[in-house]
């Protein structure tokens, strides 16, 4: 997709522009509008890839399908009801090889290894914690909301350390063996370098906003209609929207639910990313799944 990629670069500084001249509280509702449009919408379609990778392999029934994808939404609600901390983690664990996985999707043939998954797991991870040492006290405060743990920032520079070293460690082996994944990896460093730049830059909700926006959500809705649809048009986009409408909806009404009782409270940052939490562990499974059926 390089001439997305030339459009997620300008973005993401026109972002940071725009960042540069609204106040905080502004950034913070347009990062939410972002993430309540594109970023559900992303998320949205997940019944729909799961009946066209069953249909490839084993037919399963919708309401089958259906009921396995609450099942596991629930049982993620319900383990940051029981174990905060652990579901926490869990969620930033899965979250990093999602992130991971999408940014280095097309690994060569090559390099691909059981150390494969763990070289975009420690890639995503290392985005995250890079984000949360830029924005270290927003970051406890909401972890300490969520968990009832207060962790110390430094931490996050220690852990964004090591792995900084094993990715750097995975990259030096996986160059000596492709080309191919040395001109990749020249490539996303400069990646890397915008993500720097821009959670640097800006307030915690609009950095995050923008990245999950502009180099995950939008590049994943289109990888998911060329898996449904053979290609991407704007046509196919609509089809798309169309598929996941209820679904969003949904999960809007979730999130409307929870701003409308907790929007007087501090708590209500907390509560949303567990939400955002719940309906991220199933997606990442599924997304999972059609890259496996792709390849």
């Amino acid at each position: 997709m390089p001439k997305y990629v030339n459009f997620a670069i300008v973005a993401s500084f026109f972002g940071l522009w725009i960042a540069s001249i609204l106040i905080k509280e502004i950034q913070i509702i347009i990062g939410f509008l972002l993430i309540f449009t594109f970023g559900i919408l992303h998320g949205a379609n997940d019944l729909l890839l799961i009946k066209n990778i069953r249909e490839k392999n084993k037919p399963i029934s919708y309401y089958k399908i259906l009921n396995y994808y609450i099942a596991v939404v629930l049982f993620g609600a319900l383990l940051f009801y029981i174990i905060p901390w652990f579901a926490l983690l869990i969620f930033v664990m899965i979250s990093g090889f999602h992130f991971g996985q999408q940014q280095w999707q097309n690994l060569p043939e090559k390099i691909k290894s059981p150390f494969s998954n763990l070289f975009q797991f420690s890639y995503g991870i290392f985005i995250l914690l890079l984000l949360f040492v830029f924005h270290s006290k927003e970051v406890q405060e909401i972890i300490f909301e969520i968990s009832s743990i207060n962790i110390d920032p430094i931490y996050f520079i220690i852990a964004m350390e090591i792995f900084g070293v094993l990715l750097a460690l995975m990259a030096i082996y996986f160059a000596i063996n492709s080309k191919k994944f040395r001109d990749q990896a020249i490539i996303e460093s400069f990646y890397l370098l915008v993500f720097t730049i821009l959670f640097k830059s800006s307030s915690l909700i609009w950095g995050f906003s923008l990245y999950f926006i502009l180099w995950h959500s939008i590049p994943s809705i289109i990888d998911q209609i060329k898996f449904l649809k053979g290609k991407f048009n704007f046509k196919n986009f609509l089809i798309y929207c169309r598929s996941a409408l209820y679904y969003w909806i949904f999960s809007l009404l979730g999130i409307a639910i929870l701003y409308l009782l907790f929007k007087d409270q501090e708590v209500f940052n907390a509560l949303f990313f567990s939400f955002l939490a719940a309906i991220t562990f199933p997606h990442a499974i599924v997304i999972l799944k059609m890259y496996q059926n792709k390849s």
